[in-house]
């Protein structure tokens, strides 16, 4: 019956859902749902069974406009009432907007931003048996309906944002750089301008990549909780710094607020994305190692339902606990092996690979393929390695941010070669390609390493000794990823600020808007091939020593009144209602007045 309301009415659109999780004092730890909770009563004058309900929840994303909410609550049954149909715990109720008791409307503001976010609260809320998620044999399963909706949503919504960022940095920014001029040259020729667009472009690559895989996840009706979790974590923080490679680009025309600004908003709201459906501080410090670990390992949640098997079973426990333990054991010797000889394997075709190989799409394909398997060798044996800590890793949150890092740039790696592959043929994705792979093996590198410098524990000493000689055989020349060469980066600038089809690729889905309108991200990508030909046609013009034809002067003068309507900002006569007012005079002016008033001359020429 829930299925049959609720679907259709989700599906089209008539009812927006939001969840409601987080409160006051259970932020990060949302789960533990403190100031959360409902006990299994009796309706007083029906007798129908539910649950009365307390609770306040803040943070809720979509909340103001929502029409129905999944209310996370602590279930207690302390009068046996559900009679062994449900359980106590996390449970999950359905209640749409108007439900009596319910208030959901009022607002925070994040930063200013188009982010619908706020309160839902509500004291002593009846709420029948029908109204929870599943029904009442669903009671304190909540848990597992949460980690995959969690799973599912914030491994798509949020890294869209990064994605949406780059496609904007690359179209926009990428175009600004050739039309805005200082000391008569384009900044798009400008080695800091290069660098900071070859970072937001790879960057870009790896984010699109990774959205791609998890879209076509989902689509396959799974949800994975690691990956969604690494999705979140790393395409955020990336999509931040695409941000501000474009803000740095784009320099003044990004911090001037008004229409003419298609950056300073992304610059806003990003750090939301950052921190809601799990602050990426924790998500990379605790979340991401400390249940991957064990999701993820092929043998240790074998070993650890044995360690549950009630006393009636011991004997299968037992048999069970030490099988899964020696394939522990050997897991973590293979992968030692592993580690030593695709490590030094990897190392010498790195060493002489030449710097040009990657313009052959199967050569590419072949070496960061290898290289991927090196390091995903380094890293399960990192975290076998891990087992040595106990109970306590845990609490080990720097070596677990570190192994985040790592696994996630692994991850986005084999991410931006399945995109490749698919996408092969674009003219000059090697190129691009090759940047953010050297870039996302450089970053599981030096987490790996840090990781073997500080590798915390009593047995500590041991594991990192035993670390750095499975994964860095022979020391630092087995620590072979460096940062993308000059020439490369160049290169990558160049393909992002001039026409190219690297250019059509990021420029998929941006909005276009219809000639005759003034929209300054199309003014700009419309700008971009009139003012790279006019530039071209006038570096002959100097070279050739020559005069242009006229044809020439109207494509230069059209490229020169574009440039000076496309670099102009937006100017205000007043920021606030408070500066509109008849009369008013800014603070610091009426400062200067005061002084001049006790003056004698108050002009230069009188003083002169």
């Amino acid at each position: 019956e829930q299925k049959e309301y609720f679907l259709p009415r989700l599906a089209n659109g008539t009812l927006i859902p939001c969840f409601g999780l987080t409160g006051p004092h259970s932020g990060s730890d949302a789960t533990s749902l403190i100031g959360s909770h409902c006990v299994v009563q009796k309706h007083p004058k029906t007798g129908e069974l539910g649950v009365v309900a307390t609770f306040k929840k803040r943070y809720i994303t979509l909340a103001p406009v929502a029409g129905v909410v999944g209310l996370g609550l602590n279930l207690q049954d302390p009068d046996g009432l559900l009679g062994g149909e449900g359980e106590e715990g996390f449970t999950v109720a359905l209640l749409e907007r108007g439900h009596e008791g319910l208030r959901m409307g009022p607002r925070h503001i994040p930063l200013s931003a188009a982010f619908m976010n706020g309160t839902v609260e509500g004291e002593d809320v009846w709420i029948p048996m029908t109204s929870i998620l599943g029904g009442q044999s669903r009671c304190g399963f909540g848990w597992n309906m949460f980690v995959e909706c969690l799973a599912e949503g914030r491994g798509v919504s949020l890294p869209a944002g990064s994605i949406g960022a780059a496609r904007s940095v690359v179209a926009g920014v990428g175009a600004y750089s050739r039309v805005r001029k200082q000391f008569r040259v384009p900044i798009a020729e400008f080695g800091g301008i290069q660098e900071a667009m070859a970072k937001a472009g790879s960057d870009g690559l790896i984010t699109i990549a990774g959205g791609d895989v998890m879209n076509a996840i989902v689509d396959n009706h799974e949800a994975p909780m690691v990956i969604s979790s690494v999705m979140k974590q790393n395409c955020t923080e990336r999509g931040r710094r695409i941000v501000e490679c474009g803000m740095d680009v784009a320099a003044g025309s990004a911090i001037c607020r008004g229409d003419k600004n298609y950056i300073g908003n992304a610059y806003m709201s990003l750090p939301i994305a950052i921190t809601v459906e799990g602050a990426n501080i924790m998500t990379r410090s605790f979340q991401i190692i400390g249940q991957g670990l064990t999701r993820c390992h092929p043998h240790m949640s074998d070993l650890l339902r044995a360690l549950q098997l009630p006393p009636s079973q011991e004997k299968e426990a037992v048999q069970t606990f030490v099988k899964q333990f020696h394939k522990i054991v050997g897991h973590g010797v293979s992968n030692f092996f592993y580690s030593v000889t695709r490590g030094i394997g990897a190392t010498m075709s790195t060493t002489f690979r030449s710097k040009k190989a990657y313009k052959s799409g199967n050569d590419l394909l072949s070496h960061h393929e290898k290289q991927l398997l090196r390091l995903s060798a380094n890293f399960a044996l990192t975290a076998d390695l891990c087992f040595t800590l106990g109970g306590r890793l845990k609490f080990e949150e720097l070596l677990m941010g570190r192994l985040a890092d790592a696994l996630g740039a692994i991850y986005l790696g084999y991410a931006t070669l399945h995109h490749y592959q698919r996408r092969q043929g674009i003219q000059g994705l090697e190129a691009l390609t090759e940047h953010a792979m050297l870039r996302l093996e450089r970053e599981a590198q030096d987490a790996l390493y840090a990781a073997s410098e500080n590798f915390p524990g009593p047995l500590g000493t041991v594991a990192s000794t035993v670390m750095k000689m499975g994964c860095f055989p022979l020391g630092g020349f087995t620590r072979p990823y460096a940062e993308p060469g000059d020439d490369l980066t160049k290169e990558v600038s160049r393909l992002l600020t001039t026409p190219s089809e690297i250019r059509d690729m990021f420029q998929e889905g941006i909005y276009s808007a219809p000639e005759g309108t003034t929209h300054q991200m199309t003014d700009l990508i419309r700008a971009l091939p009139i003012c790279v030909e006019a530039d071209r046609v006038a570096t002959s013009i100097r070279r050739e020593k020559r005069e242009p034809t006229s044809e020439e002067t109207d494509l230069i003068a059209k490229a020169d009144a574009l440039r000076d309507a496309l670099i102009q900002v937006d100017v205000f006569e007043h920021a606030t209602a408070e500066e509109a007012q008849p009369g008013y005079v800014r603070p610091a002016l009426l400062g200067t007045e005061e002084r001049f008033a006790k003056m004698d001359k108050i002009v230069f020429r009188e003083a002169a």
